[in-house]
């Protein structure tokens, strides 16, 4: 029997994990026996040696079998499975170490300059000398910061991320990051300088669209620098009153704004040999946590694909496809004083740059340059701050005397899902949605990622979860969220409809149907898709502390009518000037939304063993959904307000009580599409499901006419127009090249994204059927419309794929199973094929029949 591939936790990169019981899983190599049995073996640091042994055919997330780590415990864990032939080989070993894990496990304390700490000041430079003893074994730096910090140990940099420590909830925790710096004190000698560069980052920076300092007024770090050495002892310094400060030559930094950097001033490690202001130590702190998430990366470069000379005279690169990161200039030739300014763009209109959907976010990059010459050019790259944009402006120096290139960053999330079609427009949909993912997945799910907003709207990502799990491997970063989510959450059990929470608590940004209810949706989404109870655990309180100020939001008359919503937002009909202005009635769809948070809650309750509870949510949601029907449906199936998104919810949601009514309600959702011409004519919360229940009406004939329409509204309109990430409108660019005229439109927005999910479950057809997929159920939708369609995706279990294709009457369906899955199978075809098939690769060869 084979060796399994064994991971911890959320499989994250750093060198120290989040929990002394971090959870194990494995995948067993194709074609080997079912798993009966398992052996968990860990070797301390000394030698010693545990094992576990336990018979069970578990390998996602299994409990951690022995006593808790302690902070900083390192231990060797391998595994091995038992199958009816006997015992296979060990797994590699995996180094399981804990972080700093409690709050008496810091003796670093938060620090800012004393002088030159105001919002307007150039970024600090925070710095102190060590003594590094000769025998150096290991060596661990536990980083945070309110704002960002960049450390130095030596000349060289600790890392590779940027923007640490990350965004979280500031008012009530703080994550920290861990690097492995053994090397680095190694390279040092016996005596080294570390330093570390401060950023505004989201702590201090502008925010939303009011440019408002949310937070605090001083940023500071919090470093602790840990070193093993050969005789075991243990030697720890850590930021303190006797570090000293200076500033650098950033003169200013800030995420929407842009940095502007003087670089005749000596750099920040030359600035910090020469620090001598004082530093105050931060006593008002929030509680310290090990980072749950990946770090933010530079994940990838593109070249300019051309320039060109606007008609105002303006240079202008394009790099072919909208990004989130920043220019990376090598500047070949420059004279003492020359400055070099760099605007960016989502878009060109008129010729011009398109900065005008940027609002007040200048997005502008400034550098006061030294004498520069092609013997020694000089690179620069503004790692204090962020920009959406395809197009940049180069102003002040001459792109002949520069060299560009974009460097792209994101949260560093393990790529998991494939998507491919026989249509080249719906390939690069999908792609688009995978950049606009990248893009916005920078610490936090933010809603776009270059105007006066990047907020972490839960409307957004409430419908986008389920394919951002399809995508990428999100339990960390999401989970992490979700723990801002509970913090933020108040105490009346509302959720703001932004996460973190930024915004001034009004009536209009306390809570909201299809916003709010992200905080059910989502660890929903993680247990389905991952198979993680302990989320689902974690989040409970959470959960139904939303599904009970839900429940009271509607009133004695179970119908949620009353008070502030978003609704199905950004319907295509809507006012450029009321993005609220939808054709589904507000009622009806926040209704819905309350219907199916009850029913997830439940259904959470349920797995958790909390029978009682889950009978009243169930009651809970029976009666709203009576509520529903009573008052907004009719014996026919009408829905209140007659238009694609309150069918869509009717019938993706479970509404409707008799066949009558769903058959009703489905001939008119068909109706409505077809009068349409297959145009979506759907928001925020009815785009996600239109497709899946034009399915549920027995029409996806319909559903793949919607997906195929080049015409606006639609999905491939944004293609057809030269997009290379999702829209936030559907038109936000019209047809005659120039922007929506709203004073609210972006070119990177992911919402109605969601439409992968679509693709890989029933394009595909790879989908689901148990949680983490442990069963998976594979029913391809073939109409015609597509002559071929494949899916990969890493489940937890190992890789699972589908592909088909149809040529001449028959349908050829490739199916592989992950060890310890199952798959059920259903063909639109009358030939018998296997009603569920075991791990391994399994081809049908059959006569297709079309579904409608």
């Amino acid at each position: 029997m084979s060796s399994p591939f064994l991971t911890l936790e959320h499989d994250l990169t750093a060198p120290a994990l989040p929990t002394g019981s971090p959870r194990l899983s494995w995948t067993i190599p194709p074609g080997s026996p079912a798993q009966t049995g398992y052996a968990v073996e860990v070797t301390a640091v000394d030698g010693t040696v545990r094992r576990s042994e336990h018979d069970g055919d578990e390998s996602v997330l299994v409990a951690w079998p022995f006593e808790p780590l302690a902070s900083r415990e390192q231990v060797e864990v391998r595994v091995r499975t038992r199958a009816a032939d006997g015992w296979g080989g060990w797994s590699e070993p995996v180094i399981a170490e804990a972080s700093l894990l409690d709050a008496s496990d810091w003796q670093a304390r938060m620090i800012s300059p004393r002088e030159g700490h105001a919002a307007g000041d150039p970024a600090p430079v925070l710095t102190t000398e060590i003594d590094i003893p000769d025998d150096v074994v290991s060596a661990r730096l536990y980083l945070t910061a309110l704002g960002t910090a960049t450390v130095w140990i030596g000349d060289r940099r600790v890392g590779e991320d940027y923007l640490a420590p990350g965004w979280n909830a500031y008012r009530h925790r703080l994550e920290h990051r861990v690097h492995d710096v053994t090397d680095h004190l190694l390279a040092a000698g016996p005596r080294a300088r570390v330093a570390a560069v401060l950023g505004n980052g989201w702590y201090r920076g502008e925010l939303t669209w009011d440019l408002r300092l949310c937070y605090g007024d001083r940023i500071g770090v919090q470093a602790q620098l840990e070193i093993e050495t050969a005789s075991g002892e243990r030697i720890v310094h850590g930021t303190g009153p006797d570090w000293r400060a200076a500033a650098t030559g950033v003169l200013a930094d800030d995420l929407y704004g842009g940095q502007t950097t003087d670089l005749r001033r000596p750099g920040a490690l030359e600035t910090a040999a020469q620090a001598s202001g004082a530093v105050d130590v931060l006593d008002d702190v929030p509680a310290l946590e090990p980072a749950l998430g990946p770090d933010v990366r530079e994940v990838g470069t593109l070249s300019p694909l051309g320039n060109w000379r606007s008609p105002s005279g303006a240079q202008l690169v394009d790099f072919g496809q909208n990004l989130v990161g920043w220019l990376r200039i090598r500047v070949l030739r420059a004279a003492d004083g020359q400055q070099l300014r760099v605007r960016h763009a989502e878009v060109i209109e008129h010729g011009e740059l398109g900065t005008r959907p940027l609002r007040k976010a200048r997005a502008e990059d400034v550098w006061t340059l030294p004498a520069v010459g092609p013997e020694e050019p000089l690179v620069l790259e503004p790692t204090l701050t962020f920009h959406g944009f395809r197009y940049a402006e180069i102003e002040g120096i001459a792109l002949e005397d520069i060299e560009l290139e974009a460097a792209v960053i994101s949260s560093d999330l393990n790529r998991i899902g494939w998507f491919e079609c026989s249509d080249p427009e719906v390939n690069r949909l999908h792609e688009n949605v995978v950049w606009g993912m990248r893009g916005n997945f920078v610490d936090v799910p933010t809603d776009c990622p270059q105007r006066d907003e990047r907020l972490g709207w839960t409307g957004d990502l409430q419908v986008f979860a389920p394919t951002a799990a399809t995508l990428c491997d999100v339990r960390g970063f999401l989970t992490s969220w979700l723990r801002d989510l509970a913090a933020d959450q108040r105490a009346d059990g509302t959720v703001p409809v932004v996460i973190p929470d930024v915004l001034v608590p009004d009536v209009d940004s306390q809570f909201a149907a299809g916003w709010s209810d992200a905080a059910v949706v989502v660890p929903w989404v993680l247990y389905e898709r991952y198979g993680d109870l302990a989320v689902l655990e974690t989040q409970y309180p959470s959960m139904t502390a939303w599904a009970a100020a839900e429940y009271a939001a509607a009133g004695e008359s179970r119908l949620w009518d009353t008070g502030f919503q978003y609704g199905d937002w950004l319907d295509p009909t809507a006012p450029p000037e009321d993005a609220a202005a939808a054709k589904a009635d507000k009622g009806v769809v926040a209704t819905a939304y309350l219907v199916r948070t009850l029913d997830l809650v439940a259904r959470t309750a349920r797995v958790l063993g909390k029978h009682d509870d889950a009978a009243s949510h169930t009651e809970r949601a029976d009666a709203v959904r009576a509520a529903f029907r009573e008052a907004y449906v009719r014996a026919d199936g009408h829905v209140l307000s007659d238009c694609q998104t309150v069918y869509s919810l009717a019938l993706a949601y479970d509404l409707l009580g008799t066949d009558e009514e769903r058959a009703g309600a489905g001939r008119r959702l068909a109706e409505l599409v077809e009068e349409a011409d297959a145009h979506v004519s759907t928001g925020f919360l009815g785009t996600p499901v239109i497709l899946d229940a034009l399915c549920l009406a027995g029409r996806p004939d319909l559903a793949h006419r919607m997906l195929l329409q080049r015409g606006n509204p639609s999905w491939l309109y944004s293609v057809s127009m030269g997009a290379t990430t999702i829209w936030e409108r559907w038109d936000s660019l019209l047809e005659d090249g120039t922007i929506n005229p709203s004073g609210m439109t972006s070119f990177n927005h992911y919402a109605y994204g969601a439409v992968a999910d679509w693709l890989y479950r029933s394009v595909a057809g790879l989908a689901p059927a148990a949680p983490g997929y442990r069963e998976i159920a594979v029913a391809p939708l073939v109409t015609g419309d597509l002559t071929r369609a494949s899916a990969r995706l890493l489940t937890p279990y190992g890789e699972a794929a589908v592909s088909w294709v149809l040529r001449e009457g028959r349908l050829v369906v490739g199916v592989t199973v992950p060890s310890g899955s199952t798959a059920t199978i259903a063909l639109p075809t009358d030939d018998d094929v296997p009603a569920q098939v075991g791990p391994g690769r399994h081809t049908f060869d059959v006569a297709w029949r079309s579904p409608v």
